[in-house]
Formats: structure tokens, sequence, C-alpha cells
């Protein structure tokens, strides 16, 4: 399993917006060039950063801010952005088991529980990080 670029390339965004918010304009071109990465892929993460409503995006070339403080954005809130996860669930369930088989028709009530905590323990390490965090550690290096 491994979670898409999507997520890293949506805290890469995030961060350029910061950083660069006082010098540049921060446009989908801006980041494009920041990311290596094509400005329309750059413009769907934006669009899905702005739908949950922790990116605002001027129309045009007006270019992206951000509207909640660093500390208040966390990475579980960017990876909900723009990971599609089916009905919030992490994992994907096979189907249909063979009801016949006994380890078939068992296999959701051993696994169910287990896939649940796991995902918890994610969505508790992702929510423990803030961008604030991020913004810091990357003003140091630069």
């Amino acid at each position: 399993m491994q979670i898409s670029s999507r997520f890293t390339l949506a805290v890469h965004i995030f961060a350029c917006i910061d950083v660069f918010k006082n010098d540049y304009k921060v446009t989908s071109d801006f980041l494009a060039g920041s990311t290596n990465v094509n400005p329309v892929i750059v413009r769907k993460i934006l669009g899905q950063l702005k739908a949950a409503g922790i990116v605002e995006v001027a129309r045009g070339s007006g270019g992206a801010s951000l509207p909640k403080p660093l500390h208040e954005v966390s990475f579980l809130d960017i990876y909900n952005a723009v990971e599609c996860i089916e009905n919030g669930e992490l994992f994907h369930f096979h189907e249909n088991p063979n009801a016949d088989c006994p380890v078939g028709k068992n296999i959701h009530a051993v696994l169910d529980d287990k896939l649940m905590q796991v995902q918890k323990a994610m969505e508790d390490a992702l929510s423990s990080i803030t961008m604030e965090d991020i913004i810091r550690e990357t003003r140091e290096l630069i």
C-alpha cells in the first residue's frame, strides 16, 4: 500500500504558498516550477485544498493564499483534502469473500477492527503534525 504523491505534493504546495507569499504571486505556474509537476495537476490539488477550506485561490492569476493559521492545519486535514478514500475507509476490503469457505465467511470478523485500529493510528499521527511544524523546519533550512 502506498499513499499517492498527491499528499506530499499538497504539503509542498501549501509550504510554498506560505514561504513565498510576501515575495511572489503564488500561482499554479509558480507552484509547478517548484514542484516540477504540470500546472494542471497543481490546479487540481489547489482546487481540492480550496474545497477543504485550507487554501484560498483568486480567479485568473490572482494566486493562492492561506486563510487559516498554520497551527490549525494538520497533515490529516491535507490528507483528507487530497486523498480519495471510499467511505472514509483507508483499507478497501475485497468485495465478496466466499461465504462457503471457513476463512472467507469469517475474515471480516477477524480483520475489520484491526484495520480500523491501524487507520486510527495513522490518522492520530497525521493529526499530530501541523503545517506550522513543516514551515518552521523549512525556513530553518532555507
